[in-house]
Formats: structure tokens, sequence, C-alpha cells
């Protein structure tokens, strides 16, 4: 297979969707709604807004599979990029009224919209880390092992542990890095 070939379930998926195929959005249902579900909750901090960007990226992509573009990244990218897109959309749209003034409150909102997009692109990152490494940083950071004791519970030298965490703690630091103008967050393909 080429190495700019979209994975086959990808395509299978998208031709599935153009020919109507309810089946075939219920198991991308299965398949990414807990991703667009907490990626929205992270952004919105709201229970009812991330179901209601749930359902809206799920009915666009029922609407529009011929939208998606196998050759900007895989599926999973192409809908995380979407409930990014929507829900960014919705803070805007709730956020983005004028103060007493008529003015808006354009500094607090692009704050807001940028701290949600980092904490969306450190769930990414996390989500997509090779399992070493996340169970790494679960250890460490959730399970509040030293290094040594991770070494012991992965099964690696003390050194290997330190490697996987810092290469952990590497692709985190990411996150906080905003995108340059035009960009998306990793893992989300161009800005369209």
């Amino acid at each position: 297979m080429a190495k700019d070939a979209p994975p086959r379930w990808d395509r299978r998926m998208q031709q599935r969707l153009t020919r109507g195929e309810a089946a075939a959005l219920g198991e991308l249902y299965d398949r990414f709604a807990a991703l667009v579900h907490s990626q929205a909750h992270r952004m919105l901090d709201d229970e009812d807004a991330a179901d209601q960007v749930t359902r809206e990226v799920f009915g666009y992509v029922w609407e529009n599979p011929d939208v998606y573009d196998p050759k900007q990244g895989s599926m999973r990218s192409w809908v995380a990029r979407l409930t990014h897109r929507l829900s960014v959309q919705r803070l805007r749209r709730e956020q983005g009224g004028p103060d007493a003034d008529g003015r808006v409150e354009d500094e607090d909102l692009e704050h807001r919209v940028l701290k949600a997009t980092a904490a969306a692109r450190a769930d990414y990152i996390v989500a997509s880390m090779p399992a070493p490494l996340r169970a790494a940083l679960e250890l460490a950071y959730v399970q509040r092992r030293d290094y040594r004791q991770a070494a012991a519970d992965l099964g690696v030298t003390g050194d290997e542990a330190r490697r996987r965490l810092r290469l952990g703690l590497q692709l985190l630091s990411t996150a906080n890095t905003g995108p340059s103008a035009g960009s998306a967050p990793p893992g989300y393909g161009p800005t369209p």
C-alpha cells in the first residue's frame, strides 16, 4: 500500500456512508462517539453542549460523507477536526455576545478557545501515543509511581522507564504550543 493511501477501513466507511448505509453510521458512531463527546466536553465544559456537538458531528458526517478527503488524513482525524471546529463555533456563539458597552470580549473568548484547544490536543496526543509511553505516563502521573516503580510494573529497566516518561512528556508538551496561523492542532490535518 502506498504511504499516502488511507487505511482500508476509512475508504470502505466513506463508500458505505456515501451509499447511505445506516449501519455504516452506526459503526462509525460506535467507533468515534466517545472521542467526539469527550473532546467536545473538554472544550465546552458542558454536558448538554457536548451532546449537541456530538449529534451535529455525526449528522454532518451522514449528510456530507464526500467532504472527507482520505489524502488529508484518517477518518478519525477528520471527525476529531470536525468536532474541534464545531466546538469552537459553539464557544464563539455562546461567549461572543456583546458586553454592556456593546463590545465583544474577544480576548477572554480567545483565551478560552486556546485553552480548550490545548486540552483537546493533549487528549488527542495521549490517545494516539504508543501504548508503552501511555502506560508509563499513567503509572507516573495517575497512579503516582516514581520511575523505579513504573519500571518494575512495566517490566523494563529504570533507564527505559525514564526514556518513556521523557518522550511521553515531550509529546504532551506540544499540546501547549499554539498552532501556527492557518494550521490545525496536531493530528487534525490541515485547515480547510
